[in-house]
Parts: structure tokens; sequence; C-alpha cells
């Protein structure tokens, strides 16, 4: 992990959210394995404090069921955003979060919808098909080994700001500026971090309910055909208040958890 000298807002985005969470720190670093490792790591050697984590570059970023994560070459760093947030959470209920960190992230980038940013079941935030950011969330027990106590979340966003290739894609990605030319990374993140921790707060006092309708309006899956990856098609036809998908199959309405398959629709490789 090495040190940075750019510009990332630390002093402005942690005024910004602390009133939200106590405590709250921001730190910026030029190179690091993964963001998402580095706060797992601390969490299991029982550092527990709520912070934001953001690398310019990643040199083994990973994303849902262990794929990689590829942020941009070193010479294109401002082509990405990395970073994650770590904080203590105790909700009733933990189904449906990934889902709800999308809805934040999508409704940052593109409030009114104008741009069809849309969120992708369970962890994607697309545009015309396209992935433009990925989301990982994990936990790590605490210390203590009571049942009851909160387990420190981490949250895991790779988002593109600029052009990316799509070479060895299945495929080809979105980039924000696309339709916003001159956005920069440091900005983009001062725009996510404190509605991000407002909704997993909101998630931790009421759950997925208060979310639902809003992902419903940005679902890309919800009416299409769609292949899961062990194999099984059918109609999706949205995601339940638990935050499962519902796809009518020809067994019926089956309802799939995120750490079961991946789904894409139909006739787009997996």
């Amino acid at each position: 992990m090495t040190s940075t000298t750019a510009a990332w807002f630390e002093d402005r985005i942690a005024a910004s959210v602390a009133p939200l969470l106590p405590g709250f720190a921001v730190e910026a670093v030029a190179e690091i394995d993964s963001t998402n490792t580095e706060l797992m790591r601390r969490a299991r050697a029982g550092r527990a404090e709520p912070v934001l984590l953001v690398a310019e570059r990643q040199t083994a970023g990973r994303g849902r069921l262990g794929r990689p994560w590829q942020s941009a070459p070193q010479q294109e760093a401002s082509a990405s955003l990395v970073f994650s947030l770590g904080m203590p959470l105790a909700p009733a209920d933990w189904s449906g979060l990934s889902l709800a960190v999308g809805v934040a992230v999508a409704e940052s980038l593109d409030p009114t919808g104008e741009h069809k940013v849309g969120l992708k079941w369970p962890n994607d935030v697309w545009v015309n098909d396209r992935k433009l950011a990925g989301i990982l969330i994990e936990t790590a027990m605490p210390s203590t080994g009571r049942a009851d106590a909160a387990r420190y979340l981490v949250i895991g966003i790779g988002l593109n700001i600029g052009a990316r290739e799509g070479d060895g894609m299945r495929t080809p990605p979105a980039w924000l500026r696309q339709w916003r030319p001159e956005a920069r990374a440091p900005e983009v993140l001062a725009e996510l971090a404190a509605p991000l921790v407002r909704s997993v707060l909101a998630f931790e006092a009421r759950g997925f309910g208060p979310f639902a309708e809003r992902f419903a309006t940005r679902d890309v899956l919800r009416g299409r055909e769609v292949a899961l990856s062990d194999g099984t098609a059918g109609l999706c036809e949205g995601v339940a208040w638990g935050g499962e998908l519902q796809v009518r199959t020809d067994a019926g309405l089956q309802l799939i958890s995120s750490d079961e398959v991946s789904v894409r629709p139909r006739g787009m490789a997996f």
C-alpha cells in the first residue's frame, strides 16, 4: 500500500459523513492489492472503525464469486474509481443489502433516470446493457464472539469513470464520461459517499422494503427472458421484498438468492 499525493477531498468527505458515523475517516492510497481485502484484514485484526478507503489502482481487485475486478492501467488511473466503505452494522435481516447499495449508487449518478442508469440483480450498475459499476459486499464477525454483536461490513465499489477497453470482457463496459465528460474520480467519490452511508443506515433500520420500489424502477432484468448460470432459463418477474430474484420457469416461479447463481439476459454469455 503506497501513499498518494492526489487530492481526494478526504476532509470534505469525512465532514459530510461524520454526523452520520462518528469517528468516520477517509484514507486515500496510490496502489493496493484490494481495498476490500485491506479492510477485511483490519476487521479480522480487531479494527472496526468506520472508514472509507480509496485507491488510485488495485493490483488484485475482486468481484462477486471471486471474479477479478480490474481497475484502469496505472497511466489511466483517472479512468476508474475503486473504493471500499467499512463500518459496523447490525440489521435484523441482511437480505437485499447489495440491492439497496445499488439503488444509492444509481440514484447518485443519475438522479432523474435521464441517462438510464439501471440495476442488474444482484450487484451491478448497468447502462444500456453494459456494466458501469460493480459492488462487492463482505462481512467479518466481531472479535467479541457475541452472536448479537454488529458485524463489520465492507462494501467495495468499482466504477468506470473514463473510457475502458472491452478486450477480454463478455460485454464492453460503460463509463461515466459518456454523459458527464468532465467527471473526475475524486468529485464522484464526494458525491457518492454520504448518500451511500445514509442508505446503509436506512437499510440497517428498516431493511430492504423501503428500497424495493426504487430498485424496481431501475431493474434492467424485469420483464426479460433470463438465463442462469446453473442452466435454468425463464422470465424475470422482478425482485421480491426479501431481495430474491423472481424467475418464472417451466417448473413455476423460482426465488433465486444472490449466493446461488449468476444471471444474464437471455442470449448474453456468462
